[in-house]
């Protein structure tokens, strides 16, 4: 194509006007630091609201990150982070998301210049849940934060590129969390059966979705840590050797120490009502530490240590459900590195009255999920559709979530 051919189509792809179909490479990093998960998705509008998006997935892959640069993240996540190191990987991760997004386009038989568009979650390296006042006026809001510059994003691939989706939502006094509802609308309502959408990366969320659902029938929140904890006493257990239970194996190996799972369920988030989100800061690695010497204190074994953790997981996700749904699922649908942990999956089928499933059997991959997610929202917000689910995140109105970077 030549560069006369190729400054027209872009042009084209930065038009305002609705389409019926576009290309887009989503893009998702998480809280469990192990890379970038890119999905390019072909995505139909034919109707109104989330419903109105068919998707379809023509590749997927992951960029690991590299250990040292891993490193580097989780200390900016952590309280020792400086201003210094956001601003140098909020460059650097630009860079790392835009070659994921090239070899998502690649992995689907596709160059940059056939990709409409990009969407990019970024990092986040900080969220605060609770309102915080400002220093002018009387107004409390709350914050979050995701590194991951969409511009270098856009200039790198040449490709429009939607980043930032929070802040929106924050804006007009939400958490900016969970954004999944608006895909789990589009994904895996279904008009006659009541089911949750159960994400288990880092951090768990649900989003609740009754029978023929509208926006606002839907409710989602965090249920609390997904596999962080398991993931940071692994990590703890091993000298940093292992950085999860692969295939839930320790966890098998081990039994529940169902008291302290009692302690470690009376905590005030499982208790909070929603909306409600939380992050690292709350389960991150200081209350892995915390969790871990409380097991040796106890003489548990290592496998004991990580049965319990994975129970904490299970249990708090199944109280969930109980204190906070209208009624019970008749289907929870597991997505994230959660749906790969054999142990997990087993206890979280033990602990709720609902059939448990993997949403590889709904057509989308476990790991693809958030990626596809961003991809949508990133479609919703090139067609002006308000993308955030105010039920789920307390904003007090739907908005158009992501800021548009143009390419060069």
């Amino acid at each position: 194509m030549s560069d006369a051919s190729l400054d027209a189509r872009r042009r084209q792809r930065c038009a305002p006007e609705e389409v019926g179909e576009r290309t887009v490479v989503g893009l998702m990093s998480g809280t469990s630091l192990d890379g970038v998960d890119a999905a390019c998705c072909r995505i139909r509008r034919d109707g109104d609201g989330p419903r109105g998006y068919d998707v379809s997935v023509e590749s997927f892959v992951t960029r690991p990150y590299d250990p040292a640069f891993r490193e580097r993240i989780a200390a900016a996540c952590g309280e020792a982070g400086t201003v210094a190191d956001a601003c140098e990987l909020n460059v650097a991760l630009g860079a790392v998301f835009a070659a994921a997004a090239e070899d998502a386009a690649d992995a689907a038989g596709l160059s940059l210049a056939d990709v409409d568009a990009i969407g990019s979650h970024g990092q986040t390296i900080r969220h605060v849940p609770e309102p915080q006042s400002l220093p002018v006026g009387d107004d409390r809001l709350r914050s979050t934060l995701q590194i991951g510059d969409g511009s270098v994003v856009a200039e790198r691939t040449g490709v429009p590129t939607v980043a930032d989706f929070r802040t929106a939502d924050v804006a007009v006094g939400g958490h900016g969390a969970p954004l999944v509802p608006f895909a789990d609308l589009a994904l895996l309502a279904d008009d006659t059966r009541f089911r949750v959408a159960q994400n288990v990366g880092g951090i768990a969320n649900c989003t609740a979705l009754p029978p023929d659902p509208t926006r606002g029938d839907v409710s989602a929140f965090d249920t609390g840590p997904g596999n962080m904890v398991i993931d940071g006493v692994v990590e703890l257990l091993t000298d940093g050797e292992r950085t999860y239970d692969r295939d839930g194996c320790l966890a098998r190996a081990g039994t529940v120490d169902e008291a302290l799972l009692e302690e470690c369920l009376d905590d005030d988030y499982f208790r909070s009502e929603p909306p409600k989100s939380t992050g690292r800061e709350r389960f991150g690695r200081a209350y892995a530490r915390k969790f871990l010497d409380a097991c040796r204190a106890r003489n548990l074994s290592d496998e004991d240590a990580v049965a319990t953790a994975t129970a904490l997981t299970a249990r708090s996700i199944a109280d969930a459900y109980r204190r906070f749904l209208p009624r019970t699922p008749d289907e929870v649908v597991v997505s994230g590195g959660g749906a790969y942990n054999p142990a997990l999956v087993g206890m979280l089928d033990d602990a709720v009255e609902a059939e448990v499933r993997t949403v590889n059997e709904y057509g989308v991959g476990a790991d693809e999920k958030e990626a596809v997610a961003f991809a949508l929202l990133a479609a919703a917000a090139m067609d002006g559709v308000p993308n955030n689910v105010p039920e789920a995140t307390g904003a007090s109105r739907p908005v158009v979530m992501g800021k548009r970077c143009p390419p060069r």
